[in-house]
């Protein structure tokens, strides 16, 4: 590439089509032309195990996942990610109640979250589990290669960094977005979250009996909506739309056995939510 001086000569640039451009701009990012996205692994299937749904119930529910989950590594490349759960919100209350900034809430959070990582790893090592951080997803084709189940923390490594929302404290971008955000990077067409619900209601389930069951739905639809509750993040739904990769998640119910390995297989077993052209 040339390069080329501003017109007053004081600066060296590398020309190209962004030099001297603030990436502000609304109109020139919308007419900047952009290769599209490439799909880093679009045969790994990202598969969140919920915090508080399935971790924190122990032994009466996690090792009937993790057997299903070994049942399907030999069919199935898949990367397992983990929730925080009941002790992320622990943590959450005391530095809250200590006015501590959104940034370190976030930074509680993590640790939680990697904490049920090195668990679920640990449970599965004899199959192959291992713990790994975020900066290892680029081994992902060579742990797959030697029969290894990755497992990471979900929360988003933005820590410290961490945006903090319209009220309260409470870091918005939690392990929910964490998963989104990694479909996004490695482009995978199947995207799992296991909880201990059927899927999306109209309402909490748990305290609202009569709240109906929504088996399909597009992201924009449901932000319209504005629910009062919702089974995923609000964020997810955003970062959905704006994926150039992403085209729907399923939410299922990981206590019903079987639920995994059918959504892995792409059936229809939970709440569908896909991006809306």
């Amino acid at each position: 590439m040339a390069l080329v001086r501003d017109k007053d000569g004081k600066r060296l640039h590398v020309k190209s089509r962004l030099m001297g451009e603030s990436l502000v701009s609304k109109e020139f990012i919308a007419q900047l032309n952009i290769a599209p996205q490439e799909r880093l692994y679009p045969d790994v299937a990202v598969v969140k195990i919920g915090g508080q749904s399935i971790c924190d119930r122990g032994v009466q529910v996690l090792p009937g996942i993790l057997k299903e989950i070994v049942a399907n590594r030999n069919k199935h490349k898949m990367l397992i990610v983990t929730g925080g759960g009941t002790r992320s919100r622990h943590i959450y209350t005391i530095g809250l109640e200590m006015g501590m900034p959104t940034g370190i809430i976030a930074r509680f959070g993590s640790m939680v979250s990697e904490q049920n990582a090195l668990m679920i790893a640990v449970l599965l090592s004899p199959w192959g589990g291992i713990k790994i951080s975020h900066s290892d997803i680029v081994k992902l084709p060579t742990y797959f290669a030697e029969g290894i189940i990755p497992v990471m923390h979900g929360m988003p490594p933005y820590d410290y960094f961490a945006i903090k929302p319209a009220k309260g404290r409470i870091p918005v971008h939690r392990t929910d977005s964490g998963l989104i955000i990694l479909a996004d990077l490695i482009g995978s067409r199947r995207v799992l979250f296991v909880k201990d619900e059927n899927g999306l209601y109209t309402d909490d389930p748990k305290k609202n009996p009569d709240a109906e069951f929504i088996p399909k739905i597009g992201a924009r639809d449901l932000m319209e909506r504005d629910q009062d509750d919702l089974v995923i993040e609000r964020p997810c739904l955003e970062i959905m739309q704006n994926s150039e990769v992403i085209e729907e998640v399923q939410i299922i119910n990981g206590m019903v056995p079987g639920n995994i390995t059918k959504a892995l297989a792409g059936e229809h077993v939970g709440t569908i939510i896909f991006k809306q052209k």
